[in-house]
């Protein structure tokens, strides 16, 4: 009996011993998956980290050549000029030409590329909003350095026709441009001779005529005709037309009487003037000139 309980104790001994190993190992083998997994796990990211660097590098790149490309073709456009146009030496224009040429080439290649790398990250994780908006950028960029340049091209291969008819159209100009220079120069005569005949027609109508006289100069010259118990008559008969004064009723403001006794004989409304004293001599002032010439362009003064 004591043999077997000796044999019973070792025997669990030995059991206890094989968990305690067993337990030991699967501890120290999850510990070493672990650490392989942390390792596969950062050669992943820093793969990812690699990724995306190089991705924003060939954006960055991408952005440079593009504005380098637009830069090429402001030069163009300036190259492109009347002169560069208009030249007779073909080296010139097959210059000219090449350049367009290779700048075409050029967009066609960034675009390709551009197209490529959009693919690219839109199977990745990494495409982010930054990402693509910097890729439409681009691609506006090129599509609009694309329509300058077919623009170019067409201004060279349009060149060679302008040039074969712009001496026929320069002497048509110089004909056209005589004919219209003798147009205008007839035109403006007759404009001027409207003007003058207009402004005559103005100084025409607003001619007028005064005279100041005592009642026996008036009479003398029939201006006015007066009787016994008869009604003073003012120019109704062949008065004398060279005894009055000519004016103008734009600038005939005011008339010096030279006598302290003044009267109107002729037909003007009352309000439209005034006879007023300066230094005890009457003098007449228009003070409606509109209103007072309406009547009649003869204006009667009795003095005395």
């Amino acid at each position: 009996m004591k043999m077997r309980r000796i044999l019973y104790i070792i025997a669990a001994g030995v059991v206890i011993c094989s968990m305690a190993t067993m337990s030991s190992c699967k501890k120290d083998k999850g510990q070493v998956n672990k650490v392989n997994q942390d390792s596969i796990d950062n050669l992943a990211l820093t793969d990812s980290l690699a990724t995306i660097r190089a991705e924003k590098d060939t954006l960055n790149a991408l952005m440079m050549e593009v504005s380098d490309g637009m830069n090429q073709i402001l030069d163009m456009q300036n190259q492109m000029s009347v002169e560069n146009l208009n030249t007779d030496s073909p080296d010139k224009k097959a210059q000219l030409r090449n350049s367009i040429l290779a700048i075409q080439q050029g967009i066609i290649e960034q675009k390709q590329r551009v197209d490529n790398l959009e693919k690219r990250l839109k199977q990745s994780t990494n495409y982010s909003d930054s990402m693509k908006k910097q890729i439409e950028s681009l691609k506006k960029q090129l599509d609009h350095q694309e329509s300058i340049i077919n623009n170019l091209t067409a201004q060279l291969e349009a060149a060679h026709v302008t040039i074969k008819n712009l001496n026929t159209k320069v002497d048509s100009l110089n004909t056209e441009n005589a004919n219209v220079t003798s147009a205008y120069h007839t035109a403006s005569a007759k404009a001027q001779e409207e003007t003058q005949r207009a402004n005559n027609l103005v100084n025409e109508m607003n001619v007028c005529y005064y005279v100041v006289g005592s009642k026996k100069e008036l009479k003398n010259q029939k201006i006015i005709e007066t009787g016994f118990l008869k009604r003073t008559k003012v120019m109704e008969g062949d008065f004398t037309q060279s005894y009055f004064t000519k004016a103008d009723k734009r600038t005939l403001n005011q008339i010096a009487l030279h006598s302290n006794k003044a009267q109107v004989m002729s037909r003007h409304p009352k309000g439209s003037y005034e006879i007023v004293d300066v230094g005890g001599q009457k003098v007449l002032k228009i003070t409606n000139p509109s209103k007072f010439w309406e009547l009649s362009n003869y204006l009667v003064i009795k003095i005395g």
